[in-house]
């Protein structure tokens, strides 16, 4: 199956260099672009996209409230935000728009595909030490009922969750199967009302369930 994929960026050289990338891969396609954030929705209506190349900083409408627009969509595309500093807040807030993770526009060409693989295939894009820095810097102290509600094995994941263990290397710390960390995350991800692991992240950082220290 190819992987259909939206570029919404400003800057022509940008949406150009990444449509190369990712043309030139096999089972990978670009079917639209968008040079602004209010252009990006009726781009994905029109093509439906499996995924979305979202840069943050872009006239109109951010990338952030393109974010938040796509996500309520009926059946939403994977959002990946491309930013040039990991640092930077608006990449924050895209996360917590519902972006599946986030790329620096520096990076390698195969990092890239790989990543626009990863987030179709429904994992997220998790860098722990950007998110903990970011979450650190916000200290939002959200309340979020549903981390009350996970049992002590759930809370295990979570944390290592949020420390970027993929579910085989949970199991390994944990010393269970693949299959019991995959129920665990499941039920993390339905208490705490998170879309995916990313969401959960921040949700574990926001309400102090997790310390960004």
């Amino acid at each position: 199956m190819t992987l259909r994929v939206v570029i919404a960026d400003d800057e022509d050289l940008i949406r150009t260099g990444l449509r190369i990338i990712i043309d030139s891969e096999p089972g990978l396609t670009v079917v639209g672009e968008a040079a602004d954030g209010a252009a990006v929705l009726p781009v994905v209506r029109e093509h439906r996209p499996d995924v979305v190349l979202m840069d943050v900083r872009m006239p109109m409408m951010d990338g952030i409230q393109a974010t938040r627009l796509l996500v309520a969509l009926p059946e939403p595309p994977k959002v990946v935000v491309v930013t040039t500093f990991e640092n930077d807040d608006y990449v924050y807030e895209a996360l917590q728009a519902g972006a599946s993770g986030f790329l620096l526009k520096r990076t390698r060409p195969d990092d890239l595909v790989r990543a626009v693989r990863t987030v179709a295939g429904g994992d997220s894009l998790l860098f722990p030490s950007a998110i903990r820095a970011l979450a650190a810097r916000r200290q939002t102290a959200r309340r979020v009922p549903g981390v009350g509600r996970l049992t002590a094995r759930e809370g295990d994941v979570l944390r290592l969750m949020a420390r970027g263990l993929s579910n085989g290397e949970i199991a390994a710390d944990l010393v269970v199967s693949t299959e019991t960390v995959k129920t665990h995350v499941g039920n993390v991800l339905a208490k705490l009302e998170a879309r995916d692991r990313t969401q959960a992240v921040i949700a574990a950082y926001e309400s102090g369930f997790v310390s960004p220290g």
